[in-house]
């Protein structure tokens, strides 16, 4: 394992925990590496019942992807084709695969800032896994604000979130918590941060295969203590605004509703890439009709196009190198959009034999 990935066996439970706080846990290639070395092992492994995912920080499971390496090795060679690029997202994608169809339970514990990379290796697990949040979780899936889109499976878990909840969560960018992270179907159970000492004891004190109804059972007595779900009080203004045909229209219609819900989303469109929004836009659509394969192997060739086309590099610039927060859209404005533009980046990278993810099933 790398320094920031810890890895034990207890009770026959395999836990790793995500040790990188300074970078809130971002994910390097060698973290992908090391977690789909040691998950690969424990799946084979008959004195491994299930696998919890935590963090030693209370600030974040995940914080994401390490943007700053896109950057940097974006930059490294003409049209961002860097194989160090190319292998993070190749083998990213192929980790979150491999979580999402695990034979065990996989637990995750998404306290504190759970976004983008983050949710990928927290969104997949098993129907027999959880996912637990506590009132530190800042939940997102933020990429249209770095001049990317939700990926790392995002096409398919947001896809299939009810009603509009999903375009809402992926044009906005907008951060969610414990009660809305229930509410939309992205987390199981609530367990409040105090507890957590009790829960990781449950968790070393609880053979492995029992482990899944043992939290279920520990976290019933919190249910309450969620809160009340905003994007539940909202579902309607959601569904009503976020099903319109297009982003423009989707803007149109925000701009309509002097709600203070309503223009906070407007708000935050207005900031984001209006490329990035219109892919996304598309990218959702098309993922309802996919299997999560299919999703990874449309996400990769997206992630090509983009760093091809150098909104994602622009947009960690931004936000990150130099910190200005004024991101050079390409194009700057929602009506220069075309759908020429947005349908290239749907175009194959690869023939199906040579895709790198070709051997997802």
């Amino acid at each position: 394992m790398t320094d920031h990935v810890l890895t034990r066996i207890a009770n026959r439970t395999g836990i790793i925990t995500l040790d990188r706080p300074k970078a809130l846990n971002s994910l390097s290639l060698e973290m992908v590496r090391a977690l789909t070395d040691v998950l690969h092992a424990w799946r084979d492994d008959a004195a491994v019942d299930a696998v919890v995912i935590a963090s030693s920080s209370e600030k974040a499971l995940c914080a994401g992807g390490d943007i700053r390496f896109f950057h940097e090795v974006g930059h490294a060679t003409p049209m961002g084709g860097s194989a160090l690029l190319e292998d993070f997202f190749t083998e990213e994608y192929a980790l979150n695969h491999l979580i999402h169809f695990y034979p065990k339970p996989y637990i995750a514990i998404m306290d504190g800032v759970v976004m983008g990379g983050g949710m990928g290796i927290a969104q997949g697990g098993p129907d027999c896994g959880l996912r637990i949040v506590t009132e530190r979780t800042k939940m997102a899936m933020p990429e249209v604000n770095i001049g990317l889109f939700p990926d790392v499976g995002g096409s398919h878990f947001l896809s299939h979130a009810p009603g509009q909840l999903g375009n809402y969560l992926g044009l906005t960018g907008l951060t969610i918590g414990a009660a809305d992270a229930l509410y939309v179907g992205l987390a199981d159970v609530f367990v409040p941060g105090a507890e957590l000492p009790a829960l990781h004891a449950l968790i070393a004190a609880t053979p492995g295969a029992e482990l899944p109804s043992a939290i279920r059972a520990f976290a019933a007595p919190f249910a309450q203590q969620a809160g009340e779900s905003v994007l539940q009080a909202h579902r309607s203004l959601v569904d009503t605004h976020f099903g319109a045909a297009s982003v423009a229209a989707i803007m149109a219609s925000l701009d309509g509703d002097a709600t203070p819900f309503a223009q906070k989303a407007l708000q935050a469109m207005r900031q984001r890439s209006p490329l990035m929004m219109c892919v996304t836009h598309e990218l959702l659509a098309r993922g309802a009709a996919l299997g999560v394969a299919d999703c990874l192997r449309m996400e990769r060739s997206l992630v090509r196009r983009n760093f091809e086309h150098g909104e994602v590099l622009e947009g960690v610039r931004a936000l990150v190198i130099d910190k200005d927060n004024a991101p050079q859209w390409n194009p700057p404005s929602l009506e220069q959009v075309t759908s020429e533009m947005v349908a290239r980046f749907f175009e194959p990278v690869w023939p199906g034999h040579a895709h790198p993810l070709r051997y997802l099933a």
